[in-house]
């Protein structure tokens, strides 16, 4: 397995463009599922995960071509044939079950293996069987796989979550964009890949109010044609490098970068003592001192402070100053970074959902293993801000989330590399 070798050295200084949303992504190109016309996806981040989606995507019939180097998608379910989603598929991504919506809407009827991914905790898809039971949906669990049909077509109908769920409420929105009728999803998800899809979808000919809130309304159509839209700017990756001069010091220009994407983490650096400034080409951040001052942080649903950025907020209040509580209210399981940064010097304890951090004065390199895609970055940013080299294993978490994170990372000064496996 390839590894990560980084050294610590000081301030960093220039550009790192920021890519389109991987988690828009992967939910924008079911839609293509829903329509027998082309979809176009621009601003599309070269990512494993968008490889795994599209061959989920061929699978099933729908036709996809990667051009001008990956960043555009066109697709194409004209002659979708399949309405089963294999498991040695579907188990590689959880985000394999937003297929299940659109083909129920559009065919009546799908077969999808129930999903995999990071492990993080459980997280089940309970929710999106709910919401899909709510508009009329028969639904048969067996051999691992969700047996769904709709003879008469989906309905629309009340979707009342009793939590909000990301997931859930993408594969309402597709879904109740052809039922008959109208919809409304109560306690919907409002973060940005919410509004993102349902722009997309209005562009398709989809009937849709209320997205950004958490009410939204979808007035059924009877068939959505083909549109072109740009992917979202990734928040997640904006956030994690918007951290890299906060832990090292230094200048970094995010291109492309927008404040209403981050609102709840930019309080957060602005209470540590990070300058966080818009630009005309994006963000600019830096530090007002040199030291950095704990925060506490408590991950909620969008706009709330993200669960994708905390465990490389952790890597930054592992050198503040003081002691800072970080409390995870999204995922189970997800502290899984801290012994890693133990192992580099770090004074964290954990118990349940609370991780309390007292910052050192520094971290020391080691050698530590990435557990999921988040805790490996945020690996790598404690390494850039360590005492002599980190190597950090495990690193295809990374090619699911973060596109050319050594080069983006080298070019605006860190000491970083890959090493291939032999």
């Amino acid at each position: 397995m390839d590894t990560i070798h980084i050294t610590g050295n000081g301030p960093l200084s220039g550009q790192i463009p920021i890519a389109g949303a991987k988690n828009a992504c992967l939910t924008l190109m079911p839609a293509t599922l829903l329509s027998d016309e082309p979809l176009t996806l621009t601003n599309v981040p070269r990512l494993s995960d968008i490889a795994t989606m599209t061959q989920l995507l061929t699978s099933l019939g729908a036709e996809v071509s990667a051009l001008q180097d990956g960043q555009v998608l066109a697709m194409s379910s004209h002659n979708q044939n399949n309405l089963t989603a294999d498991y040695d598929i579907v188990r590689k991504m959880r985000a394999s079950i937003l297929v299940l919506g659109p083909m129920l809407a559009r065919h009546g009827q799908a077969t999808v293996s129930l999903p995999g991914g990071c492990a993080i905790g459980a997280r089940p898809v309970d929710l999106h069987l709910k919401a899909l039971e709510a508009m009329g949906a028969e639904l048969d669990l067996r051999d691992g796989y969700v047996h769904a049909k709709a003879p008469g077509g989906l309905k629309g109908g009340v979707v009342d979550f009793p939590f909000v769920s990301v997931g859930a409420t993408e594969n309402a929105l597709m879904a109740a964009t052809l039922a008959k009728g109208t919809t409304v999803i109560n306690r919907a998800a409002r973060e940005p890949e919410i509004v993102d899809l349902a722009q997309c979808l209005r562009k398709m000919g989809a009937q849709i109010e209320g997205e950004g809130t958490g009410t939204i309304t979808i007035q059924g159509v009877d068939r959505l044609h083909g549109a072109t839209h740009p992917v979202v700017t990734d928040r997640i990756e904006l956030g994690t490098y918007m951290l890299a001069p906060a832990i090292c010091g230094g200048e970094v220009e995010l291109l492309g970068g927008r404040l209403d994407l981050v609102g709840a983490f930019s309080e957060k650096l602005d209470e540590a003592g990070i300058e966080v400034t818009e630009t005309d080409k994006g963000l600019k951040v830096r530090r007002r001192s040199d030291h950095v001052k704990a925060v506490n942080v408590t991950t909620a649903p969008f706009p709330g402070f993200p669960t994708d950025l905390q465990a490389q907020m952790m890597a930054l209040m592992c050198t503040a100053d003081g002691v800072s509580v970080l409390e995870e209210k999204i995922f189970e399981n997800r502290f899984m970074h801290a012994p890693e940064l133990m192992r580099m010097g770090a004074q964290i304890d954990v118990s349940g959902g609370t991780a309390t951090v007292t910052g050192v004065d520094r971290l020391k390199g080691a050698q530590v293993m990435a557990t999921d895609l988040r805790a490996s970055v945020s690996l790598i940013l404690a390494g850039m801000a360590a005492d002599g080299v980190t190597t950090v294993g495990r690193v295809y978490h990374l090619d699911r989330g973060y596109e050319h994170v050594v080069r983006k990372l080298e070019g605006v000064g860190a000491k970083i590399e890959r090493i291939k496996s032999q």
